[in-house]
């Protein structure tokens, strides 16, 4: 380069808002969400205004990831509400129930198959991916399995997640005009222990949720929720220990459950799903439709409310269903027994009808 050439114009870095002050934009945007729809009285208005939330955030500005422990911990802690309102008359109830309880389980199974193959039929995405992201049950399972398939874990997790926000929405929708919604926002929970007695409680119950997550993450389906349910209905059931759950302790659970699920969208995923979303959208509202066509099938069998059936059959996250029939009083013992009973029915059959499905799909063209 010449000695009297000018030298090249640098332009200054783009400068971005530090990490501290993005997380601080979202949780200022999720507590204002939050209480917006509890203002209307929407139920898990805690979790789904954070859901809307960080996936708006997610998609227009991205960068952030929440830590995968604090989604565990936070499934604990539903968990143990879970082990809660879980009596032995509660218990005797699922016992008597069994077999519709099965009936249920395999309709819904049945009907997601359907809509599954129509998706991968029509839908335009591969084969074995389209599969696994059509079937129902713990979103995180499916991922991992695909995955372990050769099946691109990024749309799986997109159609998962895509499932659970449109059955979520449309289930706090549905709870909102048939369910009997707490205005407080949270039915068991409690105030801030004062007493030296409720501080040993409340010590407790967090011991329940830590061991609970650490014992049974990694040994159950949704172990980081199954594990404190099983472990604290045991420990309330026999009078070892009283649970205590603050309020403030379930809206944080609640508003890290929802940023976690909506952080898991960012352009990238939107983009690989642009050309199917509006029909992938349409799958699982016809799918949501016919399961509640089934749950109206089940209160004609069980007697039970057709909130508590809609909620139960409904193919949705167990943690995101529980905490809506939580919020409206549903019969949350009967909810989370038919949403644990699909779980490990699908953990087992999904590969089967990952495959079944992935049959249907059209040939790829020369």
């Amino acid at each position: 380069m010449p000695a009297d050439s000018p030298a090249p114009r640098s332009h200054p870095p783009r400068l971005s808002p530090p990490t501290w002050v993005r997380w601080l934009l979202l949780v200022i945007g999720c507590v204002i969400a939050n209480r917006l729809l509890n203002a209307v009285h929407m139920p898990a208005g805690g979790f789904i205004g954070p859901m809307a939330v960080s996936i708006t955030y997610g998609v227009m500005i991205g960068g952030l990831k929440l830590p995968r422990i604090g989604f565990k911990l936070s499934q604990g802690v539903i968990g143990v509400l879970i082990a809660q309102t879980l009596t032995m008359s509660v218990l005797f109830k699922i016992l008597d129930s069994w077999p519709v309880m099965l009936i249920a389980t395999a309709i819904t199974l049945l009907l997601s198959l359907i809509v599954g193959i129509g998706l991968v039929r029509y839908g335009g995405l591969p084969g074995s991916t389209a599969a696994w992201g059509t079937t129902p049950g713990a979103a995180a399972a499916m991922v991992a399995m695909a995955e372990e398939s050769d099946a691109d874990p990024r749309i799986v997790a997109a159609m998962q997640y895509v499932r659970v926000v449109c059955v979520v929405l449309v289930g706090a929708l549905v709870s909102h005009y048939l369910g009997v919604t707490d205005n407080s926002g949270g039915g068991h929970a409690a105030n801030l222990p004062a007493s030296l007695g409720a501080l040993g409680s409340f010590a407790a119950t967090l011991g329940v949720v830590v061991i609970g997550v650490w014992i049974f993450d990694r040994r159950l389906p949704a172990g980081a929720l199954l594990g404190p349910v099983v472990l604290g209905s045991v420990l309330h059931l026999t009078g070892v220990i009283t649970i205590v759950l603050p309020q403030p302790l379930l809206e944080v659970a609640y508003g890290i459950i929802g940023t976690y699920v909506g952080l898991r969208f960012d352009r990238e995923t939107v983009h690989n799903i642009a050309r199917a979303l509006g029909k992938m959208i349409f799958a699982s509202l016809v799918l949501i439709a016919l399961c509640a066509l089934s749950a109206w099938l089940m209160t004609l069998l069980m007697h039970t409310q057709f909130i508590t059936a809609y909620l139960g059959t409904s193919p949705g996250g167990l943690d995101s269903m529980t905490i809506i029939a939580i919020d409206t009083h549903a019969d949350v013992g009967l909810v989370v027994a038919l949403q644990t009973l699909r779980l490990f029915t699908v953990v087992l059959v999904g590969p089967g009808m990952a495959r079944l499905v992935a049959r249907f799909a059209r040939p790829s063209p020369a």
